[in-house]
């Protein structure tokens, strides 16, 4: 039997153990109890020991939702080791009213099923469950996989890797918490760009002061907040911050009205920016105005404004350095003094981008993969996202090759109301990544994947 037939008698049990787990609300977030957390983690030792898998270990960290870690020994001693990796928590379901059914009840949409989590990531752990079935539970590779619980909101999983690498030594990585640029293409993810926060606060006056006895001459906060944040971008909407890489982009990219429909945007509203999509969301920065603290117009007096600030949000160039972007944006706004008035600049949370080496056996593999999957050529993109734990397992195996793919897409509204994930990509997605087993498992034995 072929790969794709096997998956398809597999599909039935693989929806029905999606939604099982996509019904738990294992929200990670601070405020939201433990308890779906921990029967979300209980569900999927079950699930991965139903599948096969004899060695299943928890890994308990500070602060954090346990970490599934599980392994199948290669089935010969030349055999590779691949890391399969995902996350079993979810999003906070947000505005409740914006759903069309409940967020943690699986409900059908046409060709798949809506509800919270389920394309991110919890339809790219059932794709790991699908592949141990389609092969008994005894794939041509070994298996190293790594499912955690707190990745949406962040932990001390993220930078654990690097200390414990013995764990996580592997020969190439599959990174399932990404998915295609739109169904039915597959798409490899090749970079993903760096994050960091910055907050920029002004005080000019000890308390209101009556805008027609003072407004003209008191100095005014909010006047002199909106016109440092005016020098960030140019007359086009590209950041014109000083030292921040911007690339053209080769890949594939959005059509501008699929991205305008994804976007939400407004009919007759611009793009903001020139040049391409894919230069504009990937391989340049990006900066965003997050937050702002001034009066409501609900309640406004008539007064002049002693003090406003603002949360920044930069994106990145993967390849560059962290702290050195973030410094380029403080240097930027410090170096501002609207009207004469001075800026306190203080800098967030800072994480690197990610841009993994292509070219090796293991990317090889994945492209004959793809294709196998989705029948079509695939593409490739990078993400405005970033997954922390990436760089981290980076630098515990240095050597790995690093592959980011899945069964999410770019309409499936992944952090928004009414998240779905299509059967055909889920479908798609477990003989890729079954293929990419056996053809990697090949080119170790002196195969093609070609």
């Amino acid at each position: 039997m072929d790969l794709g037939s096997r998956v398809d008698t597999l599909m039935d049990g693989l929806t029905a153990d999606l939604v099982r787990l996509t019904a738990i609300p294992s929200v990670a977030f601070p405020g939201f109890p433990d308890e779906p957390v921990r029967r979300a983690h209980d569900l999927l030792v079950d699930l991965l020991r139903g599948a096969g898998v004899e060695r299943v270990e928890r890994l308990d960290l500070p602060d954090t939702a346990p970490v599934i870690v599980a392994e199948v020994p290669p089935p010969t001693p030349d055999a590779p080791t691949v890391l399969l990796y995902g996350h079993y928590d979810v999003q906070p379901p947000g505005d409740e009213s914006l759903w069309l059914s409940p967020p943690f009840e699986p409900t059908p949409v046409e060709g798949g099923l809506r509800a919270r989590g389920i394309a991110d990531d919890k339809s790219n752990l059932i794709v790991h469950l699908g592949v141990l079935r389609a092969y008994g539970g005894r794939p041509p590779t070994g298996l190293r996989i790594v499912l955690e619980g707190q990745e949406e909101y962040g932990s001390a999983f993220d930078d654990y890797p690097p200390t414990d690498p013995a764990r996580f030594a592997c020969d190439a990585m599959v990174i399932a918490d990404v998915g295609n640029l739109r169904p039915g293409s597959p798409t490899l993810t090749t970079g993903l760009r760096g994050a960091s926060e910055i907050v920029v606060e002004v005080r000019t006056l000890d308390e209101p002061r009556h805008s027609g006895e003072f407004g003209g001459a008191a100095p005014d906060a909010l006047l002199a907040l909106l016109k440092a944040l005016a020098t960030l971008h140019d007359v086009h909407g590209d950041v014109a911050v000083e030292g921040l890489r911007r690339e053209e982009w080769s890949g594939t990219t959005y059509t501008e009205e699929e991205f305008r429909t994804l976007a939400g945007v407004r009919d007759g509203m611009p793009l903001i920016g020139s040049g391409s999509l894919g230069e504009r969301l990937w391989s340049g920065p990006a900066v965003t105005v997050v937050g702002i603290d001034a009066p409501g117009v609900d309640r406004a007096a008539s007064a002049v404004v002693p003090y406003a600030r603002a949360k920044l949000n930069l994106r990145f160039h993967p390849e560059q350095d962290p702290r050195q972007v973030q410094g380029l944006l403080v240097t930027h706004l410090e170096s501002l003094r609207p009207f004469g008035i001075p800026l306190t600049v203080t800098p967030g949370d800072t994480g690197p981008g990610f841009e993994p080496a292509t070219g090796g056996p293991a990317y090889r593999a994945a492209l004959t993969a793809l294709r196998e999957g989705w029948g079509a050529e695939p593409a490739f993109v990078a993400g405005g996202g970033s997954i922390p734990l990436v760089n981290g397992l980076a630098k515990a195996v240095p050597g790995a090759e690093i592959l980011l793919f899945g069964a999410q897409d770019s309409l499936c509204n992944l952090h928004a109301p009414n998240e779905r994930v299509l059967f055909s990509e889920l479908r798609s997605a477990v003989i890729a990544e079954a293929a990419f087993l056996r053809e990697y498992a090949a080119a170790h034995r002196g195969g093609s994947t070609t």
